[in-house]
């Protein structure tokens, strides 16, 4: 009785799949993350400069 190797494409297919798996669950995050809207500040932010540090450049 003789021993044969089994090689069957079905490595490559399960190997696509769980490829294909994983894109889809990282361009699904990606599209979850981009429909969260996060708070943006109300107010502007504004800082008054003293004259006594500026510095005139001549």
């Amino acid at each position: 009785m003789q021993f044969s190797k089994n090689t069957s494409s079905g490595s490559s297919k399960s190997l696509l799949i769980k490829t294909v798996l994983v894109l889809i669950i990282f361009i699904g995050a990606i599209v979850l993350l981009g429909k969260i809207e996060f708070p943006s500040p109300n107010k502007d932010i504004e800082k008054i400069i003293p004259n006594e540090k500026l510095k005139i450049v001549k």
